[in-house]
């Protein structure tokens, strides 16, 4: 996709010719047994799953397709009513299809303005997993959002093979640990290692730690015993297609 093109996808939101709507499921602070966040999560217009949409995402519309998921995030969750709750919202975004950072968040910020979302309770999501063209176009990516106010989340750590570098090289708010560090962790020992160690760097680098993809109350109360306090997962709620899911509080 051209220059022109990528800047116009991002600056009116158009060019754009894939239905989709988005689901949200609860962050947990299970120190307080409230919402700290919502995730957005892509979904078709009759809440099928998110392949259907991601399989009809191309080079050509990649930039449109971000900026509608922003935009489409912000105006659902609103509707939803996550205003009343106090509770951030989360959103996946694609650091490749911002070309960029202050121009791409132009529709944003009028959107977030629009509703009257604070921008202090976004949150951006990049995958650790996600091939990077630029380690310094992702850095000033986190730079530039941090300066308007939002804070930026690494998802997915642990996934990946090059976790702990984006660690040291970029100054994120929150780290998502992925579902493979936290399935069975109640029965694994080197997997509590793990997470006990993530825990220690994340307290030095001030940064949030969310475990994400927790299905049983053992891997709840052994999170929460090693020292996570944000937890995600069935266990607490599926996704709710439009709405704001009932919690269930595990602990």
């Amino acid at each position: 996709m051209s220059t022109r093109g990528a800047c116009g996808a991002c600056r009116n939101g158009d060019e754009l010719d894939i239905a989709f709507s988005m689901a949200f499921q609860p962050i947990v602070d299970v120190d307080t047994n409230t919402p700290f966040a919502y995730e957005a999560l892509v979904r078709g217009t009759e809440g099928q799953g998110a392949m259907s949409v991601l399989e009809q995402v191309t080079d050509a519309n990649r930039y449109g397709f971000d900026q509608a998921c922003r935009v489409k995030a912000i105006e659902t969750a609103m509707a939803a009513g996550i205003a009343d709750t106090g509770a951030r919202l989360s959103i996946n975004f694609l650091p490749n299809a911002v070309y960029s950072p202050l121009a791409c968040i132009q529709l944003t910020l009028r959107t977030a303005e629009q509703v009257a979302f604070p921008l202090d309770r976004l949150i951006f999501e990049f995958t650790e997993n996600e091939q990077m063209a630029s380690p310094d176009h992702i850095e000033s990516i986190i730079d530039s959002y941090r300066e308007i106010g939002f804070a930026v989340a690494i998802d997915d750590f642990g996934a990946g093979h090059s976790g702990l570098d984006l660690l040291a090289r970029f100054t994120t708010d929150l780290l998502k640990l992925d579902m493979e560090l936290v399935r069975d962790i109640d029965a694994d020992p080197r997997r509590q290692a793990v997470v006990r160690a993530v825990v220690g760097l994340c307290a030095e680098l001030d940064t949030l730690l969310i475990a994400e993809g927790i299905e049983t109350p053992e891997e709840a109360r052994t999170l929460r015993d090693l020292g996570v306090r944000y937890h995600q997962g069935y266990l607490y709620a599926r996704p709710g297609f439009e709405t704001l899911p009932e919690i269930s509080f595990a602990l």
